[in-house]
């Protein structure tokens, strides 16, 4: 049974670790948004799943966690994120955030960094983090903000059309969308997320200031004014911090994946592959890498 899904930003192939982040000096976003999540994400936990999780840049934070899943769509990108940090320690899976491979409750903690601009329906994506999120368990996302200061000023100076107070999303180029915060938080609500903790990350996103003053300096002054600016919202990036506020019990569930193709628990998993027992639908292990992508 083939599922339709929204559209989905795939990296597959492309340069991200190297084009992106090393060849572009964002060595200041980088450090500013380890200070964030750092900040919002509890020190310790059974299950962590980053999902898009990229080549694993920030996967070194996850330390505390028992088990830690690294999701994304592009197996390119796991297999960059495999040389980059070994195969001890993680699961690699490539799967779908609209049809996530996993069981209800499977996890204490979900992380989602740079994703949610990818993201063209919000309510679906919340809807299965909020599944496969134990009650209780914690959601830190982070989401580019349509109503930051720059986008503001253009506004008013007449260099952009777009109203940076609109609440519905911009999409400014395809699978690349900006959300107001009133909106991202709305959409949590729906799914029963309480939002817990707010940062303003990015305050100095300014090719001049990034030219000539220390990243790490930046940085480090960012890390200051997150927590203090968090009500302005008036950054280019925002950090939440929510918890799943809806009833059920609140350990996490013994059985970990879900038939992405019937939604069956009834898993076996072998060296080669994870077999579902109830469609007989058969998800290879490539070189460790779980692949629960539809064929």
């Amino acid at each position: 049974m083939r599922r339709l899904t929204p559209p989905i930003c795939d990296y597959e192939g492309s340069r991200y670790q190297t084009d992106f982040w090393a060849g572009q000096g964002r060595a200041y976003e980088d450090a500013a948004e380890r200070i964030a999540l750092n900040r919002l994400l509890p020190p310790r936990g059974r299950r962590l799943i980053e999902i898009g999780a990229g080549f694993g840049r920030l996967a070194d934070l996850y330390q505390g966690y028992d088990e830690v899943i690294l999701l994304d769509y592009a197996k390119s990108q796991l297999r960059q994120a495999q040389a980059y940090l070994g195969d001890d320690g993680f699961t690699f899976v490539a799967g779908d955030l609209y049809n996530l491979p996993l069981a209800d409750a499977a996890l204490d903690t979900v992380v989602t960094v740079r994703v949610l601009h990818h993201v063209k329906d919000l309510a679906a994506a919340f809807a299965q983090i909020g599944r496969v999120l134990r009650p209780g368990g914690t959601y830190v996302l982070e989401f580019a903000n349509k109503r930051h200061l720059k986008a503001i000023a253009r506004y008013w100076l007449g260099r952009q059309t777009e109203n940076p107070f609109d609440f519905e999303p911009y999409e400014f180029v395809e699978l690349n969308v900006d959300f107001h915060p009133d909106y991202v938080a709305a959409h949590l609500g729906q799914v029963g997320f309480h939002i817990d903790a707010e940062r303003a990350v990015s305050t100095f996103r300014l090719p001049a200031l990034k030219r000539y003053v220390d990243p790490n300096l930046l940085a480090r002054i960012d890390g200051w004014l997150q927590r203090p600016t968090a009500r302005l919202r008036l950054t280019p990036s925002i950090f939440l911090r929510t918890h799943l506020d809806t009833p059920g019990f609140r350990r996490l569930s013994e059985t970990l994946w879900r038939c992405p193709n019937c939604n069956s628990l009834d898993m076996t998993e072998t060296p080669a592959a994870v077999e579902c027992n109830s469609c007989s639908a058969n998800w290879p292990i490539d070189d460790g890498i779980y692949d629960f992508k539809p064929s």
